[in-house]
């Protein structure tokens, strides 16, 4: 009686460990695939969207100081607006709330530009053309800058968008609002803070 064999093949194991290690291959990939679509920010599926509009307390009350270089190339410094109320909008083109309340931020914006009142946009996790299509699209009016590292946001502690910070004339951050702001709401906002002016 002989023995039976109870090695495996050498074809046979080769060939399963390439089953196994495509497997393996199509797994990671897929991992990849899946990791790299919710960290992707083109329309991804409201994360990082604020649709809901509330009033928050804000998370900074000394506002950081930036520099951003505007769309147009100029440079735009807060401590040159100091004595002023600015608005720091936080958007990105591919956020709806930030579509649909584009018309009302540069209705307002021209209402008050005769005043001590400047609004900056800081577009954020957004592509340049996009950001550019969306500027042109909507006529913005104010100067808008975009944050390609993120630090800006990263400093006011920005968690979605659309999110606004309300610096005072005196230099401190007042409110933040999230979500597609009301035209009433923003102006009210405005109205009170250049109340303080002397």
């Amino acid at each position: 009686m002989s023995e039976i064999e109870t090695e495996t093949p050498r074809g046979a194991l080769s060939q399963r460990s390439w089953i196994m290690l495509a497997f393996g291959v199509s797994l990671a990939t897929f991992l990849a695939l899946l990791l790299w679509g919710s960290l992707s920010f083109e329309g991804a599926g409201g994360l990082g969207v604020n649709i809901d509009f509330g009033e928050v307390e804000p998370n900074v009350r000394i506002p950081h100081s930036f520099d951003i270089q505007q769309v147009d190339g100029e440079e735009w410094r807060l401590s040159d607006h100091t004595g002023k109320v600015v608005v720091v909008d936080f958007w990105a083109s591919w956020c709806g709330p930030c579509r649909d309340e584009a018309a009302t931020l540069a209705e307002v914006y021209l209402e008050y530009q005769d005043r001590p009142v400047e609004f900056i946009g800081v577009n954020i996790w957004d592509h340049e053309h996009s950001a550019l299509e969306h500027l042109e699209r909507y006529a913005v009016p104010y100067p808008n800058g975009i944050d390609e590292e993120g630090v800006i946001a990263v400093e006011y502690g920005v968690r979605g968008i659309p999110e606004k910070f309300f610096i005072a004339p005196n230099g401190e951050v007042r409110r933040k609002y999230v979500g597609p702001m009301p035209p009433e709401v923003l102006r009210g906002a405005l109205d009170d803070l250049l109340a303080e002016l002397p």
